[in-house]
């Protein structure tokens, strides 16, 4: 459980409220904690509210929105730090897996990945970016994947959201890391969510509340980039490591 002092992270701003990942990091937060809840199923969204309030958070409000609307973010995230008081957290969770070879056909499909992973992430963090700085001070949370450290023929259309996704947020890092804020890359591996279900799952993979464990150590530390489980750091410090003509050559 993360260390409590006054003031974070006891108002938490939370888009994407209805992931895997997103509901088990609330759950390990949710002692004496106001929660500002967004996603676009109204149903899954007062479940999850329901469920923090009966493990002991203060208040669990809801917004219901499709987070690709662009147009509608400022609105929203002016009435969450108005209702919230003041913003300590923000995680953003939200984000597609996408069709690999539906996107490799058709680049609309494509752009509604990039639009969803990136584009979308991208108006949020403009935003909240400039709210912490201003504030000088709180948590910009961001779930991206590892698949964004190198891009392979599997999935490079999500990995290209994802490694644009990396560069933005350090970007902003070097901007407003001075002024106290700190701008988190959570870098997951395979999670056991309803967005890999399909995928034959083995060892390498981990369950929500692993990768809810080390999204909270790595805000307690006050990390810019955190790889969950540990070990896909390593992992990926060899994958980023092989050459480029071999790697082309490779099957992943």
């Amino acid at each position: 459980m993360i260390k409590r002092d006054p003031l974070f992270p006891s108002r938490v701003l939370v888009l994407g409220a209805t992931s895997s990942i997103a509901i088990a990091t609330m759950r390990r937060l949710a002692g004496n904690t106001h929660f500002m809840l967004v996603a676009r199923n109204p149903n899954r969204l007062t479940a999850v509210a329901q469920d923090l309030l009966t493990r002991g958070a203060l208040a669990a409000e809801t917004w219901v929105m499709d987070l690709d609307n662009t147009s509608a973010h400022k609105e929203m995230l002016a009435t969450a730090a108005e209702r919230l008081g003041r913003i300590d957290l923000a995680l953003i969770a939200h984000g597609v897996l996408g069709d690999q070879q539906a996107a490799e056909a058709d680049f609309e499909i494509a752009a509604a990945i990039l639009q969803t992973n990136f584009t979308s992430t991208v108006s949020l963090l403009t935003w909240l970016g400039n709210y912490f700085q201003a504030q000088r001070g709180g948590t910009l949370a961001v779930i991206s994947s590892v698949a964004g450290d190198r891009g392979r023929k599997s999935n490079y259309v999500y990995g290209a959201s994802k490694g644009a996704l990396n560069i933005f947020l350090e970007g902003l890092r070097n901007r407003i890391d001075r002024d106290g804020v700190q701008v988190l890359t959570i870098k997951p591996g395979f999670v056991a969510t309803p967005m890999t279900a399909h995928v034959p799952q083995n060892a390498l993979f981990a369950s929500p509340d692993q990768v809810a464990h080390g999204i909270l150590r790595a805000i307690e530390r006050r990390r810019d980039v955190v790889y969950v489980p540990w070990f896909w750091a390593g992992i990926m410090l060899l994958v980023r490591a092989i050459p480029g003509f071999r790697f082309k050559k490779m099957n992943m």
